[in-house]
């Protein structure tokens, strides 16, 4: 069985649209795009790299439609991820030019490729995945980068659907601008209010 894994970009108030930059996601009239750049330093630039090391992907639409548009033009700042398997949830598109893409477009076929043999499944961005991920308890790990910055809009990585879940910290870094890089590993179900294991 593989894991997915869940990494974000977020703000202290579990905002996590548009990270990189003001054109990245305007949806909803989000004005906020690019609010990671001034917390970039070479501690955070190194943690990040290392999570970019290839495994297969797993995205939403509305991401992959970004990226698609993007990284095979500028595979140099992101070595290998043309050549690893990305897979797309989406009922609006059949096909993708970028090489190694494949369209998924249900739960089912999510439980399929987690029960199946192969590297770890990283999920970058794509709210509204995370939230169906969530909702059907298939997040196995969550690496996230909390940000001290409060936007008070836009989309957010946790929603009202979550399954309630324990998680333990395994890892953690607070950067020298103050970003919290932590990563969570599934403990257990909560169910009214003890965590079974």
């Amino acid at each position: 069985m593989r894991k997915i894994i869940v990494l974000s970009f977020i703000t202290l108030d579990g905002v996590m649209q548009a990270p990189g930059g003001p054109e990245e996601d305007t949806s909803g009239g989000f004005k906020y795009g690019g609010w990671t750049a001034p917390y970039d330093d070479e501690v955070s630039a190194k943690i990040i790299q290392k999570e970019m090391e290839p495994a297969d992907l797993l995205l939403g639409r509305k991401t992959f439609d970004i990226w698609a548009a993007y990284w095979p033009k500028h595979a140099e700042h992101w070595p290998g991820i043309n050549d690893v398997t990305k897979y797309v949830m989406s009922n609006t598109i059949t096909t993708s030019d970028w090489k190694n893409s494949v369209i998924i477009n249900n739960l089912g076929d999510i439980k399929k490729l987690k029960d199946s043999k192969g590297s770890d499944i990283k999920v970058w961005g794509s709210s509204e995945l995370v939230h169906l991920l969530l909702k059907n308890d298939l997040v196995d790990e969550l690496w996230l980068k909390t940000f001290p910055v409060i936007l008070g809009k836009g989309k957010k990585l946790f929603n009202d659907d979550a399954i309630p879940t324990a998680f333990t910290l395994t890892e953690s870094t607070v950067t020298p601008s103050g970003v919290f890089m932590s990563k969570y590993k599934k403990s257990g179900e909560i169910k009214t209010g003890t965590v079974a294991p």
